[in-house]
């Protein structure tokens, strides 16, 4: 990269966006700046400096010049973008989701307001599940017309797509090791079943994790980074059943509240959590951050040990 690009960019965002979309990123990484420059006049911003990355996309700070606070996202996949922009102006209407002050599909760009606060997985805590119910219920709440519907696809290209991913993840990591593919295997079975369960459905928000989610202090809290689809309510809180969770007793607990608050189904939202609990078992084994007790929790999960007596 030059030393322009890695005022934007460091190695380890390069690898993961090598990662998602292959080596043909370094071509996009270098005509950043340029981009970067054009976006800067078109919508008379200030470019402050970068923000926090995910997996597909590029994220500056930057400063209006009316004073608004934004950040700009561009990403490799246009496509990617404006799905993203058509999904956060459906819920705009919630005040859950950032507000959409600019998007151009050319360049995978979106312009958006910022939303001052730290997300939920740099803050550590675990939230009181009423208060993450009240949000998913507010996002799955939200008018969508008959045209929008058709054009947001099925639970069941998420989840294929989902598993795909960490079946990846399992065999390319160290948790080809210790998470069977047997277990994988009977997993993604469990998630298409009870994706292909229920016809119509609400728009998910798809990707609903702790690093997903701003505590916005007053404003309550605030979902980024949509992967729309439709289906299933109850697959929007799966990873906040076992994020931080002690045992399995807990996480019978969360889903308790959680389908109460969302006026779903407890048991099929416990049946996703165990669908995706090796999912989230792969993802913390390669990343280092599994202990033991926690991995026996989500295999057991998996396996659909029941809760110890209390």
């Amino acid at each position: 990269m030059n030393d322009v690009t890695t005022q934007f960019v460091d190695d380890r965002q390069r690898r993961r966006l090598e990662r998602r979309f292959g080596v043909h990123v370094g071509e996009w990484l270098a005509g950043l700046p340029a981009v970067v420059d054009e976006l800067a006049a078109e919508w008379r911003l200030t470019v402050e400096g970068a923000a926090p990355h995910g997996r597909t996309s590029v994220v500056l700070h930057v400063l209006g010049a009316d004073g608004r606070r934004g950040v700009v996202k561009l990403s490799p996949d246009s496509g990617l973008a404006v799905a993203e922009a058509g999904l956060l102006r459906l819920w705009e209407p919630t005040g859950r989701v950032p507000q959409v002050w600019g998007l151009d599909p050319r360049h995978g760009a979106v312009f958006m307001e910022r939303v001052e606060g730290d997300t939920v997985a740099a803050r550590g805590e675990v939230p009181e599940m009423e208060t993450v119910g009240a949000l998913i219920a507010d996002l799955h709440a939200a008018e969508v017309s008959r045209e929008r519907r058709q054009e947001l696809p099925p639970l069941t290209s998420r989840v294929q797509f989902v598993f795909d991913l960490w079946e990846r993840e399992r065999c390319e990591g160290p948790a080809g090791e210790v998470v069977p593919a047997s277990v994988m295997h009977r997993a993604r079975a469990l998630a298409r079943d009870l994706a292909n369960g229920r016809e119509g459905g609400v728009p998910l928000h798809g990707d609903l994790h702790p690093g997903n989610v701003i505590d916005g202090g007053e404003r309550g809290l605030v979902a980024l980074d949509p992967r729309g689809c439709l289906g299933d309510g109850a697959v929007d809180a799966v990873d906040w059943a076992m994020w931080k969770a002690g045992d399995s007793g807990e996480v019978e607990r969360r889903v308790s509240v959680l389908s109460r608050v969302m006026d779903v189904d407890a048991e099929r939202m416990m049946l996703w959590v165990r669908a995706f609990a090796p999912c989230l078992a792969v993802s913390k084994i390669n990343r280092g951050h599994l202990g033991a007790d926690e991995f026996d929790l989500l295999m057991g999960l998996a396996a659909g040990d029941p809760a110890p007596a209390r």
